[in-house]
């Protein structure tokens, strides 16, 4: 893997002067909340709290039109636009809502978004995009479009779209192909729908999953003649990146955003510490106290879910095949396990791995009744939930998001989200982690779109330490806190310019 030049010079990363760290005065930029909020918005805030709070698995959904599938529909926004497909674009008011919340819980993102647009260092990029499709991710979307970029979007994942978000991006003008509850031949269509249009040529690529990257590779492989890079998020596209880069059939240059230390510290494990609770309440409505859970995976997500369920008392067991993340298991409280050692008594099942067939049939079958399964990495590939569709077990739809899947016997198994991703698909995560994660994003595709040539290769990159630090700094001033400066003295003491990187990049944070 390339490593980024921490020495100046023509091939190294330069920050531009909107991004330099500031010291003082920070607060006022990013603190300038809204004092009042308008009537009509607070009053919906209190009386459709109860569905806000099922926002992802209950959307605003007009009954009526539920069974008609989008492709199906012919809308208009109100410029007269039709370059786009979602569930309802009579639900844009309230997705507009939301995403001047989410906005409210964003300061670093609308600190870019204040900082860089009138310089527009996004000019000219036309930017593909395969993500969650939610209030924080419009703000991205909206902060790229405010800096100089064209878009079009589709949802890396077929539960988590939130609708009225998607209506209010189509009714500003994003074509965004996308609605919960999409199948398997609808997600791949919304996909090539973005990619595929007459007169638009994608020049940079933001993937969650590795997805749309796989689409353009599989379909389209010459537009990536035009294509100056890719930015990926999560393990498995990570993976699939470093696959094809291992092959030599990495044709541009990628951008590693899972593994930044603002991305892997915050996204991933106090996101996940938080959220993981979340989505298990609000489809089962089951109380922590004493059950006992196995976790599969310590790695940051892993990290994050042990946290949060021991200390609502949960007896919390891990698997683990990593040495290193077994014994800082072990050395965190937990006892390490074998998954066949623990399935028959254990009343809660969390991977999150980003492997495949880490709970298999075999486990399946021996779990107790009414154990709860699900699955918090990225991909669907970690439960084997293609072996529960046989004749001789009955699935039954209990709620949104929730199955069970009975035994011939009566024994029963309750399965959330199909296998899938569960905090974005049956509940919501926290705005400002996702803001952490949405600015690395907007960093890193200004950074590969303004590489002069020759900087990167076609290979997968870190970002690079001054461009984390430089997330983490926008964040601060939301708890009114104060870096300590050094002095001349000293930085030269610790070999350090003043203004960073502050940590070499073998750093363990």
């Amino acid at each position: 893997m390339e490593k980024w030049d921490g020495n100046e010079g023509t091939s190294a990363f330069h920050m531009p002067e909107w991004m330099q760290i500031q010291f003082a005065d920070q607060k006022q930029e990013f603190n300038k909340r809204p004092t009042k909020i308008g009537r009509r918005s607070l009053s919906r805030s209190i009386s459709q709290s109860s569905t806000d709070s099922y926002s992802s698995a209950a959307s605003y959904t007009d009954s009526s039109d539920d069974e008609t599938s989008p492709r199906d529909k012919q809308q208009k926004n109100s410029k007269g636009s039709s370059d786009f497909c979602v569930k309802n674009i009579k639900q844009a008011e309230f997705g507009r809502r939301e995403i001047e919340i989410a906005e409210q819980e964003m300061p670093a993102l609308m600190a870019l978004r204040k900082r860089a647009q009138g310089e527009k260092p996004l000019a000219g990029a036309k930017i593909v995009g395969c993500t969650h499709i939610t209030a924080q991710t419009a703000v991205l979307m909206e902060t790229l479009g405010a800096l100089g970029a064209q878009c079009r979007w589709a949802a890396c994942n077929i539960y988590s779209t939130l609708n009225e978000v998607a209506a209010a991006l189509a009714e500003s003008g994003f074509p965004v192909f996308a609605w919960k509850g999409e199948s398997e031949d609808d997600f791949w269509w919304c996909i090539d729908r973005c990619v595929n249009v007459e007169g638009w040529q994608p020049n940079m690529i933001l993937d969650d999953g590795g997805d749309l990257t796989h689409w353009i590779y599989k379909k389209y492989p010459n537009m990536f003649k035009k294509i100056k890079g890719i930015v990926e998020e999560s393990v498995t596209g990570v993976h699939r990146l470093y696959q094809l880069s291992k092959a030599g059939k990495l044709c541009v240059p990628a951008m590693n955003v899972n593994d930044s230390v603002t991305k892997q510290k915050f996204d991933n494990l106090y996101c996940c510490r938080e959220s993981i609770l979340d989505g298990l309440k609000r489809t089962t409505d089951m109380m922590f106290g004493g059950k006992q859970v196995v976790v599969c995976g310590y790695g940051e997500v892993g990290k994050g879910c042990c946290a949060a369920l021991k200390a609502m008392g949960s007896i919390v067991y891990v698997t683990e095949i990593d040495p290193i993340c077994a014994l800082q298991a072990c050395m965190d409280g937990f006892r390490l396990v074998k998954l066949n050692e623990v399935i028959r008594q254990v009343d809660i099942v969390i991977t999150c791995t980003g492997n495949k067939n880490v709970v298999t049939r075999e486990h399946l079958d021996r779990m107790k009744n009414s154990c709860i399964v699900c699955n918090m990495g990225h991909s669907n590939t970690e439960i084997d939930v293609a072996s529960l569709r046989t004749p001789e077990l009955t699935w039954e739809r209990v709620r949104s998001q929730v199955d069970h899947v009975i035994w011939p016997d009566g024994k029963r198994i309750v399965l959330l989200a199909e296998g899938r991703l569960l905090n974005l698909s049956c509940s919501t995560v926290p705005t400002f982690v996702l803001s952490i994660t949405a600015t690395t994003q907007a960093l890193a595709l200004i950074e590969l779109y303004n590489a002069p040539e020759g900087r990167y290769k076609q290979d997968v990159y870190l970002l690079p330490k001054k461009m984390d630090e430089y997330v983490a700094s926008l964040h601060l001033p939301t708890f009114d806190a104060h870096l300590t400066e050094l002095t001349d003295e000293q930085a030269k003491y610790l070999g350090l310019n003043k203004n960073g990187p502050f940590k070499p990049n073998y750093y363990r944070y």
